[in-house]
């Protein structure tokens, strides 16, 4: 994985035309996927060691309370959450809050905002989507298992990126924007999944207050309201509506998203209008007296203050939220996501479990299915003529970007915890055998692409 001193040699592989805040989104997923494997290790040693495997089951059923009088905000149906919960429904539906962010600012002005060029990553993306689902149905069929299809759909942007990364200004910026746009497709597949697919006893009276919220959302961002409390605070309680509603609450997060404005208050002129006017009072004579540490004047403190306000009003809150949340996201929500979910107790699992069943069919699913789902899906796109293929790329290095498309880890994860109820013996022991198909099925995915494109890559660029 990459190391924090090899970031200034990675910044140099992003050519001008890339942006800075999209280098730095692909700095985060990336280096975010170093935190990710340090605590799925951590997780799987904790989950198996006698003295502590009692603990680390024990302390993530704990149950979290905010409570105003006798309400408790984090309630489910009445009954309080558990710490396990709120991760998974609280925590993680500020992770596809992101993930909703990072899809309208694509569809708007990213690799979706123009068909053609978002058409090749898209169709690879469906593909990486359609082969391992059916692959999975067509294993699982006639089994207890098969709920779990959804599973090996999934393509961790973290984990990826941060393979990826390993290789510095040796991958070519096209297939990196390539891999990202499908992450970020495939998302989109996984978020209808889950919308569709894991929602039940549906409380319509919570759902018709939602939208009508929603609906008030959606008027302030047309009204131009900036207030990021406006939003969140309101998105707050359509998180709880959705909680309670039958409909699994993440999915407010990507709902709420769409909400957020995209335009910021003042254009770029303006805003170097502003600080040019601000700064102007600040003049050369005053530089010395400037520069001791002193309490700013009343009518310095306004001048800053000025600039400080324009700055606010020139990002909009789209992008804002995006770049604030990002670092919260991929340093703390997903490696604690990762550290409560990916530890697998192995106690009653036999050795040879990772070569049958559940575990075998998801390993085959992430390792064969993503490959050819994505791979074949590219070759014939670009074949047909309908796109042109990744510029300075060959089907070589698109092999390699292929197979790491098989590191499905946290949405698999997360879609996985959906699928089998761990409050019975049966659901619980195939989630582990689940958990252990998607840690085994990432890893050997990882590893294939590193060895792909460490031998198809330029080794100089």
């Amino acid at each position: 994985m990459r190391r924090d001193n090899d970031i200034p040699e990675e910044r140099n592989s992003f050519p001008s035309t890339i942006f800075y805040a999209a280098r730095q989104a692909l700095r985060r997923h990336a280096s975010g996927g170093n935190i990710l494997i340090l605590a799925t290790i951590v997780a799987m040693l904790l989950a198996n060691i006698p003295a502590a495997s009692g603990w680390y089951a024990d302390f993530w059923q704990q149950e979290i309370r905010l409570q105003i009088g006798g309400f408790n905000i984090f309630s489910h149906s009445g009954h309080p959450m558990s710490l396990l919960a709120f991760i998974n429904d609280a925590l993680m539906a500020i992770f596809f809050f992101t993930i909703g962010l990072e899809i309208k600012r694509e569809i708007l002005v990213g690799e979706l905002s123009s068909l053609r060029r978002a058409l090749l990553p898209i169709i690879a993306a469906v593909g990486g989507m359609i082969i391992p689902v059916g692959m999975f149905l067509i294993l699982s069929r006639g089994t207890d298992y098969a709920s779990g299809a959804a599973i090996p759909m999934a393509t961790d942007i973290a984990f990826t990126l941060g393979l990826l990364g390993m290789f510095g200004n040796r991958v070519p910026v096209s297939l990196k924007i390539f891999l990202t746009t499908l992450a970020v497709v495939d998302d989109i597949g996984g978020i209808i999944v889950i919308a569709v697919c894991y929602s039940s006893h549906i409380q319509w009276v919570f759902i018709a207050v939602a939208i009508a919220l929603l609906a008030i959302l959606l008027f302030g961002s047309m009204m131009r309201i900036q207030s990021k409390i406006f939003y969140l605070g309101i998105g707050g309680v359509i998180w709880f509506l959705f909680l309670n509603s039958g409909i699994h609450p993440t999915i407010a997060g990507v709902l709420v998203a769409f909400c957020i404005p995209s335009k910021p208050v003042f254009c770029a002129k303006k805003y170097v209008r502003d600080i040019r006017s601000a700064i102007s009072h600040f003049h050369i004579e005053d530089d010395d007296a400037l520069s001791k540490r002193s309490i700013l004047t009343p009518r310095q403190l306004d001048w800053l203050k000025q600039i400080e306000s324009a700055s606010d009003k020139v990002i909009s809150p789209l992008q804002d939220l995006e770049d604030s949340l990002h670092p919260v996201v991929n340093y703390f929500i997903v490696p604690l996501f990762a550290f409560a979910n990916a530890g697998i107790s192995f106690h009653g699992i036999s050795p040879t479990a990772a070569f049958e069943g559940l575990s075998l069919t998801i390993i085959l699913s992430l390792v064969l299915g993503k490959f050819l789902g994505i791979w074949l899906f590219s070759w014939g796109t670009v074949k047909l003529g309908i796109t042109p293929a990744p510029k300075g790329a060959d089907w070589k290095m698109m092999a390699g970007i292929a197979a790491l498309g098989g590191i499905g880890f946290t949405v698999s994860l997360f879609i996985a915890n959906l699928s089998f109820d761990s409050a019975t013996s049966t659901g619980l022991y195939l989630l582990n055998l689940s958990k252990l198909g998607i840690v085994a099925g990432s890893l050997i995915a990882g590893i294939i692409g590193i060895l792909i494109l460490r031998a198809t890559l330029p080794r100089n660029r």
